[in-house]
């Protein structure tokens, strides 16, 4: 008896953590090379995560890019220049979906961070 649990406890443990990578890898492997762009009003800049600089917008959805405070900008900077404006942001398809992951951010003609073509 207490083998069958033992075992059951065993392969149940198996699965979820089979599930978990899966979940995991799908949310980190680009589904094309092609990009979303989409244009949105920046309503709230503040750090998140470790040095992620965190764009939101008035309806709650957020945008970051990675390790940015670690690249030379700062929330000032970025308040004054992009605060209450449309910005444009290229966005990669993963398999899970359209990742918050600012690849390229532009404000009207100027490109104010971009990791394309590195």
């Amino acid at each position: 008896m207490i083998k069958k649990i033992f075992n059951f406890l065993w392969i149940s443990i198996s699965m979820l953590f089979l599930v978990l990578i899966v979940y995991l890898a799908a949310h980190n492997i680009p589904r094309s090379n092609e990009y979303v762009i989409k244009t949105v009003k920046i309503t709230k800049i503040y750090e998140g995560g470790v040095k992620d600089i965190v764009f939101e917008e008035d309806n709650g959805n957020f945008y970051y890019i990675n390790r940015g405070l670690e690249q030379d900008y700062t929330l000032e900077e970025l308040e004054a220049q992009l605060l209450n404006k449309n910005v444009t942001l290229h966005l990669r398809h993963m398999l899970a979906g359209v990742s918050s992951h600012i690849n390229q951010l532009a404000y009207e003609d100027t490109i104010v961070y971009t990791e394309l073509n590195q």
